[in-house]
């Protein structure tokens, strides 16, 4: 098998503006399968290992160069002047990358006579940043064909069913070289026959490629400076010229529209998904399931229906993600479920369950076991091992010891209008339902909260917060002050009419009437004690209420 050879530089065409986007956000940087389109041509080149990768910028060159700088701080940003067309972008593109190599010669030392030479030396790629579905192992092919052919230029091609708007590649008859690469609007009436189209990706000897470059002019068209016309050069000084054919159209698709952005965005996720499928991972319905390039899954995941996994997001063996679920940059712990939720920056530990209808934010932690159940939104919160908040709270900035439990409607009271606090919740604790936390504040370890509490101090470890007052029920409330209303007809009856109700429910709400006992003894103290003296639950000695 033949080693693929490194290239002295790969070179990213992406100058152009993109009209047919019809966008302020430029061609390449619309996303398909979480990146950029340029993201998807510097991951494919640095596949090859070059010495070099140099990325021709001009539109919005601003925005262009520091998503460059984010996807590949080692690219070299080379700017394209005025003047239009890929011919002009390479220009610039080896001039830049053969003055950074004279100088990195220069600065290595020079032996007596020896000069910095011209520039860089060996196969120099050349790929278009719009064809997001090329991949480095095609690069690679190309490159092997180029080396061992002994090519000037390698051109990589394909076959198409309409190959309007394309450059046709024009061969030889008897040995199949490329004689040259013809525009749609300079072809004539045969060469628009051709089914063979140019993707725009080369390999050039460097060398014959500065020398092609140095002759270019702009007298076609469309006015631009063509970088096709370098394989013409090379054909006019007898070097070999040829070209690979591509048997799969998509890998060098490029996209001018969002039509085109979202069919080979399908046909991305269409590979990805069967990539993961192959290795292992369940996925019931391929058709609703999105996964990113970036996205790590080991086998024996399951993926249901509608499910979203974007960004770095791994799933450890034997979890289960969906439906209906959206995870981005979330790290999900083996055997864990997430059903009908919203994250992104969280990590589920091993065996935990999410959702359904939960929102994940930014720096949660569910610890191993751990529940965080219905309608819950989380941020920033540390959840310990087997800790559940099964439904209807908010948990910010907090954290939750192991294997406690927080009542339904719970809420962590975060902010002050100024700055963000935090809650601390121990261990083995039980708080209650409807239970308001005011940060900062701590409940100890084996502590207990009662319904309806609003927790305003520290609780200590194994105590019980109460700040609840007692109940108090003034009779015929509704009759005097809500007199002709269904509810006071309804309590009048209920006093002395007919109540409406069935006979079972009659006779047990009679039972109850007459049983009157007290529910807990701490009902049954305040009962024995003469009115307005009862202690209320919470209280100290001389009746005051937390």
């Amino acid at each position: 098998m033949t080693e693929t050879p490194q290239p002295a530089a790969v070179i990213i065409l992406a100058a152009g503006q993109g009209t047919r986007m019809k966008s302020a956000l430029p061609k390449i940087l619309h996303p398909l399968g979480g990146k950029p389109m340029v993201g998807h041509a510097l991951a494919a080149a640095r596949e090859l290992e070059p010495v070099q990768v140099a990325v021709v910028v001009r539109h919005e060159r601003q925005l262009v160069a520091e998503a460059v700088g984010q996807l590949d701080a080692g690219a070299l940003l080379v700017d394209q002047d005025d003047i239009p067309g890929t011919g002009r972008a390479v220009q610039c593109a080896l001039a830049a990358l053969d003055s950074k190599a004279q100088a990195t010669a220069a600065a290595a030392g020079l032996a007596d006579g020896e000069t910095v030479g011209d520039g860089v030396e060996g196969p120099v790629v050349v790929v278009a940043g719009d064809v997001p579905l090329l991949d480095g192992a095609t690069l690679g092919q190309l490159l092997s064909a180029h080396q061992a052919d002994g090519n000037a230029v390698t051109v990589l091609t394909t076959e198409v069913a309409d190959a309007t708007g394309y450059g046709r590649i024009v061969r030889e008859q008897d040995t199949g070289d490329v004689l040259e690469i013809v525009e749609h609007k300079d072809a004539s009436a045969d060469q628009l026959e051709i089914r063979e189209i140019n993707s725009s990706v080369y390999v050039f000897d460097a060398a014959t490629l500065r020398r092609g470059l140095g002759g270019l002019d702009s007298r076609n068209a469309q006015g631009e400076v063509y970088l096709t016309d370098v394989v013409a050069f090379a054909r006019t000084e007898g070097l070999h010229v040829r070209a690979l054919l591509a048997d799969d159209p998509m890998l060098v698709e490029g996209v001018n529209d969002r039509v085109a952005l979202s069919v080979l965005a399908r046909e991305m996720n269409r590979r990805i998904v069967e990539e993961w499928q192959r290795a292992g991972v369940t996925v019931q319905d391929p058709a609703t399931t999105w996964i990113d390039v970036d996205v790590e899954l080991a086998p024996d995941v399951t993926l249901l229906p509608n499910t979203q996994l974007k960004g770095a997001t791994v799933v450890a063996t034997g979890a289960t993600i969906g439906p209906d679920t959206t995870l981005t940059d979330v790290e999900v712990g083996v055997g864990a479920t997430v059903v009908r939720t919203h994250g992104s920056l969280a990590v589920i530990g091993e065996g935990a369950s999410v959702g359904p209808f939960a929102y994940l934010r930014p720096g949660t932690n569910l610890g191993r076991k751990g529940k965080i159940g219905t309608f819950v939104e989380t941020k920033n919160a540390e959840i310990g091992e087997g800790s559940k908040v099964p439904h209807l709270s908010y948990v910010g900035d907090a954290t939750i010891g192991e294997h406690s439990n927080i009542g339904a409607a719970s809420v962590t009271v975060n902010y002050d209008g100024v700055h963000k606090h935090r809650t601390v919740i121990g261990s083995h604790a039980r708080t209650g339902a409807d239970n308001m936390f005011v940060a900062p504040v701590t409940v100890g370890d084996g502590a207990y909260t009662a319904a309806g509490s609003v927790i305003r101090r520290d609780v200590p470890a194994g105590a019980l917060g109460v700040t609840a007052g007692q109940q108090r029920n003034i009779e015929g409330w509704v009759m005097r002050r809500r007199p002709g209303t269904a509810a006071a007809e309804a309590a009048t009856n209920a006093h002395g009419g007919p109540s409406g109700l069935g006979d079972q429910a009659q006779r047990q709400l009679a039972q109850q009437n007459a049983a009157g006992a007290p529910t807990t003894p701490q009902v049954a103290a305040a009962q024995a004690e003469p009115a307005g003296l009862a202690p209320v639950p919470g209280a100290d000695k001389e009746g005051t209420s937390y």
